[in-house]
Order: C-alpha cells, then structure tokens, then sequence
C-alpha cells in the first residue's frame, strides 16, 4: 500500500492455502498474483526490487535468481539456517566469541524429558524450523516442563517436526529480554541500530499463550552497546553469505549485565516492520534498493520511542484449527495510515452508517484473524503508548476485537532501569 501510494507500481505474490484456496488478505488494495510459473517468468525479471517477507516458503525457489544478481532484499538459504537451525546458530555465536546459554539439542521427546528429569530444574524448550509458536515454552519447574514435552509427544505433527527440524532445551537465564537489530548489505552494517523489546504472549502482563507476538517497543539509535556485543562481532559471518536485509538478536541480560543470546531472526521481523515503518523517513523502498547497491541512504525518527500493538479477532490464535469464519467482517475508522497499518484485510462492501442511515458501501473488511497493528511514536515511552492506543481505540468491529493494553509497560517498567544500569537501552525514558 504505502509503495502504491508512494508512486511504484506494485504486484504481491501470495501463495494459496493448502486446501487450494485464495488467501483474501489484500484483495482490491494491491494487485496479487498467485500463479508460481507466471511470477517466474514474468515477474521477477519485471521488478526493480524483490522483497521477500519471510526466510522459508521462497528462499530455495529464489536462491538461483539471488546467485546470479536479481535485485533480492532478503536472505539466502544458507543465512536461514541461522535462525531455523538453532544448533547453527548457537554455533555461530560461539565462533564469534558471544557466549552463549548452555543446552542440548534434541529430535526425539522421549530422551529430552530424561534429560530434563536429570537437570531437575526450569528450563526452555524452543523448537527449529518454522514450527508452532506453541512449541516455544518457558517452564517454571522441571515436572512443568516434561509435561508439556509429554503432551507434545502424542501429537502426531509435533513428533514429525521434532524428528525433521529437531529442538533445543536451555537453561532457564532470569533477567530482561531485549532485542536489537539492524541492516546489512554489500555496504555493511546501517548507521541505525534498531533495539526493541517483544510481547509475545496473549495477555497482559505476559499471561496466556505465545502468539508470535501481540506488540513491540522500538527505537533507532546511533549507539548501542548490544549490538556492539551482539551484532557486529557477526560481520564476517554476513559478509561471507552476502547477506542483505534486517538481522536481529534477541537476548536475555541477567542481573550482573550480562547478555545471553536466544536467537537470529533473519528476515523482516512481525510486527517490527510495522515500527519501522513507522519511525521511517522519505520513499519506503528507493532505501532498500540502495542497500541492496552497498549504500546507507536509511533516513529515521532517531531516539524516538515506537509502540506497535496488535489488534485480532477471536479465534485467534486458533482460528486455522477450530476454522471460525472470520474473513467478510467490517473494520470500521481504519484509514489513519499514520498510524494504522493493515494486516489481514482486503476491500469489500458492507453496512456503513452514514448519518442515521445504513448504505451498503466499500469498506475493508477481515480477511483473517489478525486485523491490524496500530503504532504510536514519541519522545518518550509514555507518549508513544498514548500515541499507538489513541488510534487503536478508533478502530470499530462487530467481532470483539481485542488487543493488549501493556504494550510498552508491564515487565519492562522494573526491567528497564535493571539493564540501563548496565548501559543497555540508554535512550528509552518513560
């Protein structure tokens, strides 16, 4: 939409569901394309920028069109495997001198609950791959953990994905969770640094289940102290892959200010592209394209706090499991693109009040469970959640619409002066 608007013309290859269907989001907004041979025959050499939003469903179909220089913004199959692969890259983290959470990888439950009842402890499972976010479990004792990996185990398709990507259990690291990330290309690294801090669970103050993520707190900074410790010490890594596009790490800092890695994320983060947009200055793509030609021409809000925030519909998160119609509903006061940004929609008509009558008129209606993100910046924390929640309170659905009210406090007010001792996050001030 925002390269639309900004001028580009603009096609989106989605693929269909399994069952053969066409997914809706974008119908009417963006020209979609959902013919594979077309897309490779035509529209590859057609664009003058490829950005992949994920590192899985196309990374092998693009890999030879990336070799031999179409104009990819996204990884490559071998730099994937650094977040898909866990052992690699915990392996990668220790080649390049960050230390790193103790653990054991596993592809069979069985021997992981033996060598959980030995450790006898909390402890986190986290799985490879592009598996369930379900699979990724916090435990707060040893029996509560070989509960969940019990339950896993008789469940045919968890015991299928554990045999073909495997997964690791940690040791349980107490402390602050934080992120930082920046861009790479043939250039280098980006002047920014983007730190950030997730809410992956469903509820308030971290309760219920993970959802991949309910809202992220952001900020661009010229300075960071964890992605000196975190991101740069990997160059040559990224170097020798040719690696283009967003690299981040997420970590937990104890409390002696020590950081422990968890993971890559290398690929477009969700929702932190929406920040990032959001805190982005001048053409959303002429940049990308110039990293992609080895120059820094990002241009940012710089020491501006982001916060994104997730606005979904039930079923959500099991709306693909327990197949709850949720696509052909009205969203009503969504066109504030300053701070609304569309997720699972697409353009429709329906039953609009226009004075005190109702006219059937286009609107956008759902197209899944996961409707939009809204996002606020400011100076300050405080103002940048004043900022995200005054516009997400627009927003009207007859489908209880529901949405995180914590985005940016909650754990983070006790753990953000705990790691700005240490020199983390120096710039986020409530």
């Amino acid at each position: 939409m925002r390269c639309q608007n900004a001028g580009h013309d603009v096609i989106w290859f989605d693929q269909q569901w399994a069952n053969g269907e066409q997914k809706m989001a974008g119908r009417g907004i963006v020209p979609k394309l959902i013919d594979s041979e077309l897309m490779r025959k035509k529209y590859i050499g057609w664009a003058d920028l490829i950005v992949p939003t994920y590192n899985t469903n196309f990374t092998e179909m693009l890999e030879p069109f990336r070799k031999i220089g179409y104009p990819i913004f996204g990884g490559s199959k071998e730099s994937s495997r650094l977040e898909h692969d866990r052992d690699i890259g915990q392996q990668v983290f220790e080649e390049c001198g960050i230390k790193t959470i103790p653990g054991e990888s596993f592809n069979d439950y069985d021997a992981a609950i033996a060598y959980v009842k030995k450790c006898g402890c909390a402890m986190v499972s986290k799985p490879s791959g592009d598996a369930e976010k379900s699979m990724s479990y916090v435990s707060k004792s040893a029996a509560d953990l070989v509960y969940m990996l019990e339950r896993w185990k008789k469940k045919p398709a968890y015991v299928k994905e554990a045999r073909k990507n495997g997964f690791i259990i940690q040791e349980k690291k107490a402390g602050t969770e934080m992120a930082v990330g920046g861009w790479f290309g043939p250039g280098g690294w980006s002047k920014w640094w983007y730190e950030n801090f997730e809410y992956k669970k469903m509820m308030n103050g971290d309760l219920g289940v993970n959802t991949g993520e309910m809202g992220t707190l952001s900020m661009y900074v010229r300075h960071s102290k964890l992605a000196d410790q975190m991101l740069k010490p990997v160059t040559k890594v990224l170097e020798r892959m040719e690696y283009v596009g967003f690299i981040d790490v997420s970590v937990i800092i104890d409390d002696k200010g020590q950081p422990w890695p968890m993971e890559f994320t290398m690929r477009l983060g969700w929702p932190t592209f929406h920040n990032q947009v959001a805190t982005h200055e001048g053409d959303p793509a002429q940049w990308m394209l110039d990293c992609l030609n080895g120059t820094d021409t990002l241009k940012v809000k710089e020491n501006i706090a982001c916060v994104s925030v997730l606005l979904a519909i039930p079923d959500f998160p099991y709306s693909r499991f327990t197949t709850k119609e949720v696509s052909g509903i009205p969203i009503y006061h969504c066109e504030d693109m300053e701070h609304i940004h569309l997720v699972e929609v697409m353009l429709g008509e329906g039953p609009v009040q226009v004075d005190d009558k109702v006219v059937v008129l286009p609107c956008c209606l759902s197209a899944g469970d996961e409707i939009l993100v809204a996002t606020g910046t400011g100076e300050t924390i405080t103002g940048a959640r004043r900022s995200a929640y005054a516009a997400i309170k627009k927003i009207e659905m007859p489908a209880d619409p529901f949405y995180r009210t914590d985005i940016g406090n909650g754990k983070l007010t006790k753990g953000l002066p705990a790691i700005q001792k240490h020199g983390y996050a120096l710039n986020f001030h409530y």
